[in-house]
């Protein structure tokens, strides 16, 4: 059987296993979630040696230490993927919502109701626990995936659907509900991408390139999930010693994830008390500072190019200026930033409103770490990707983005005509 011929049998699997998933009530599908978080627990030291052979080879290859903490897997972490899992299984069920509806002047009952998608195609890079978490979401939503990760956590991401089909045999939704696509080639990707027809939508999860060739390329309708050039900006108005706590946490806590803060911007009228405190503060934590000309006044930096300013590091670096206004704060960012997370810090309350109105990204925090912008922290349990397209879905991803809605109008034999509604006779 041809490569193309294999997907071909898996997608057409999986299509078959959405229809069979889509009806499901509640209960069957919460049941098949927690059998795959007890699953993934009993099985965590299978899962952590497959990972080694991961990041033994991330290592092999020179693979920044950065990434490879997005590879990584050890019992904590999977114990937290498995805890993901059933918070999601916790969640209320999108499927069924009525999102509107009323009764129209004519007497038709008409309602808006949330179904699945269908089949969800997954493109990530190496993070293993997005194995996971999209698979149960997706489930959760009643859809079906296929999931093609990066050949860097090839290992681990067999072994995890394994370990989640292995679970969902004992339960009422089919397992080929989630499948990875077969193959580690580029071929594989492409078969995914053309696959129109079997797969109802794409949601590439990873670095601007990947993301790019994705919505480029694919004839599968594509949600877009952006890099995250993330923005601090401290106002005139800050309070400069919470600033400081809100730049470290969001540069540093976990520097390779999408919503850490890639540039901070300082008002020129707290420039000079604010960045000799903020340079050496971020110097101690190892991060590497590229400054324009009016930061490298305070302290010692890596001269910034422009293309600095567009970069998303994911990794202990960070490009810094310092702007003349609320507004050039704005307009730095509306330049050069990705539209997923920008944060002001600022006590004044008509800053933070004109900021919040200015800023056209996915999410905008007043007073708070970039750090936030997560499915998890909002509440909405594991999360599918952050969108920072403007269509359908938007900011992170949980279990109403992934549905779509029918209409559905109730009447009691009720006819159109060109002179208004008539209902027709009954036979009874």
């Amino acid at each position: 059987m041809s490569d193309a011929d294999e997907f071909r049998r898996v997608a057409t699997a999986a299509k078959e296993a959405a229809a069979e998933l889509a009806p499901l009530p509640r209960a069957p599908k919460d049941a098949a979630l927690r059998a795959i978080a007890d699953a993934l627990v009993a099985r965590s030291a299978e899962i952590v040696e497959a990972n080694a052979l991961d990041v033994a080879k991330a290592r092999e290859d020179g693979t920044a230490e950065t990434m490879i903490d997005r590879l990584r897997l050890d019992a904590g972490r999977v114990e937290a993927i498995a805890q993901a899992v059933r918070e999601v299984a916790d969640l209320p069920d999108p499927v069924g919502e009525v999102v509107r509806g009323g009764t129209l002047p004519n007497g038709l009952e008409l309602r808006q109701l949330r179904v699945p998608i269908g089949v969800v195609g997954m493109i990530y890079e190496g993070r293993p626990n997005v194995t996971v978490d999209a698979a149960a979401l997706c489930l959760k939503s009643g859809n079906a995936t296929l999931l093609r990760g990066s050949s860097s956590a090839y290992h681990s991401n067999v072994t995890l659907v394994a370990v989640m089909r292995d679970a969902l045999a004992g339960t009422r939704v089919p397992a080929e509900a989630v499948q990875l696509v077969p193959g580690r080639s580029r071929e594989s990707v492409k078969h995914l991408m053309r696959a129109r027809g079997l797969v109802d939508v794409l949601i590439p999860r990873g670095g601007a390139s990947l993301i790019n060739a994705v919505v480029e390329e694919s004839s599968v309708p594509v949600i877009e999930t952006g890099v995250g050039n993330c923005h601090v900006y401290v106002d005139a108005d800050a309070d400069l010693t919470l600033a400081l706590s809100i730049l470290l946490n969001a540069k540093v806590q976990r520097p390779s994830v999408c919503n850490a803060a890639e540039t901070l911007l300082v008002h020129e009228r707290v420039a000079a008390e604010f960045l000799p405190r903020a340079l050496a503060a971020l110097a101690e934590e190892g991060v590497t500072v590229h400054g324009d000309a009016r930061v490298a006044e305070f302290g010692d930096v890596v001269p910034a190019t422009e293309d600095d300013f567009y970069t998303e590091y994911v990794s202990l670096d960070i490009a810094a200026a310092v702007v003349g206004s609320l507004e050039e704060a704005v307009a730095h960012i509306r330049k050069y930033g990705s539209g997923h997370t920008d944060a002001i810090v600022t006590r004044s309350q008509p800053a933070a409103r004109r900021f919040v109105s200015l800023v056209d990204s996915a999410a905008v925090a007043v007073n708070a770490s970039t750090r936030f912008t997560d499915g998890g922290e909002f509440g909405f349990g594991a999360e599918i990707g952050i969108s920072t397209q403007k269509l359908h879905a938007r900011g992170p991803m949980g279990l109403p983005e992934l549905t779509s809605t029918k209409w559905v109008y109730t009447g009691e034999g009720h006819l159109r005509t060109a002179t208004g509604t008539v209902i027709a006779a009954s036979g009874e």
